[in-house]
């Protein structure tokens, strides 16, 4: 089991061999977003910001206009909160900088929720021209970045990496595109993150306790979000769930009910964080506590299928 920002740090250094206008930017936690190793491969090409997101943000604005390509990272709630530079100097500017926001969600457990980050898929989805990408393996991640560097990219994107080690199941990516990880039935849940551990395990269950079968939909595109494999499940399903460790109002719970309103109206039930911030604890007791655990989320959707 490998965490999705070692990912992050092994395979930037690896893009930075190959492609020479790739640079870094760091602010004070390269250590924890991988982002050092950048350095100690390609120390003429990385850039110790210091604690200051705001100029880091709009440094990278500027580099960018000479044709580099550039990474910076942070805490996921640290990058988002610089709402300012990111829309104006970013999004607005329609420069093609990589913001890699890692230590998301409630899995970071005890480090408390200033340093979470619930909401920055809804801050980043809403900014126009923001590519947001959220793997959920080690592997998937791999890929993402790959493609983040090998591709001539036309806008700023948001990449979304987690702390904790999770099981590392292999995926393809496009981006755009879901992929359905496990096919089931009449139950489809839609997952984003390294909480698809989770998830797949909530579908044995499910299938253990009670005849129903699930198909699981990993989504690591959040924006420009795959609407076809969104209508697909719910034509072909009799219940549509959404999980996530991330707030409930504007992440993959909203953008997929935005689909359906549109495309294909049926009900969808949204598994996250509810409209609270939560506590400073271990992982698990956080997950269990606000049903992101693999059993909780089981009990949700049973519970929900017999309509109770």
């Amino acid at each position: 089991m490998k965490a999705t920002r070692e990912a992050f740090g092994y395979q930037l250094p690896i893009m930075g061999d190959k492609h020479k206008n790739i640079v870094a930017l760091d602010a004070d936690l390269g250590k924890a977003t991988k982002i050092a190793s950048f350095k100690e491969s390609h120390p003429d090409r990385f850039i110790q910001m210091g604690i200051a997101e705001a100029n880091m943000i709009s440094v990278a604005s500027g580099i960018s206009e000479y044709g580099y390509k550039v990474f910076l990272a942070s805490f996921g709630s640290f990058l988002t909160g610089r709402y300012d530079q990111i829309r104006c100097s970013l999004a607005y500017s329609n420069r093609p900088v990589v913001l890699v926001g890692t230590h998301v969600g409630m899995a970071i457990g005890k480090d408390g929720v200033t340093q979470m980050g619930l909401e920055d898929v809804s801050i980043m989805r809403a900014l126009p021209n923001m590519v947001v990408l959220n793997p959920a393996s080690y592997s998937e991640a791999i890929k993402v970045i790959e493609y983040l560097c090998e591709t001539d990219l036309q806008s700023p994107h948001y990449l979304r990496l987690g702390r904790q080690p999770v099981e590392d199941i292999e995926m393809p990516f496009e981006i755009g595109k879901g992929q359905i990880v496990k096919d089931g039935g009449n139950i489809t849940i839609f997952s984003t993150g390294c909480i698809l551990g989770d998830v797949m395990e909530s579908a044995r269950i499910i299938e253990n306790d009670t005849e129903q079968k699930v198909r699981v939909v990993n989504i690591p595109t959040l924006k420009p979000i795959d609407t076809d494999i969104i209508v697909e499940c719910a034509k072909t399903s009799d219940m549509l769930f959404t999980v996530e460790d991330h707030s409930v109002i504007g992440g993959l719970g909203s953008a997929v009910s935005d689909v359906l309103t549109e495309h294909f109206p049926v009900k969808l039930s949204k598994i996250g964080l509810d409209d609270v911030f939560p506590e400073s604890a271990p992982p698990a007791d956080l997950y269990e506590k606000y049903g992101l655990s693999s059993k909780q989320i089981a009990k949700r959707v049973i519970n929900e299928s017999m309509g109770k």
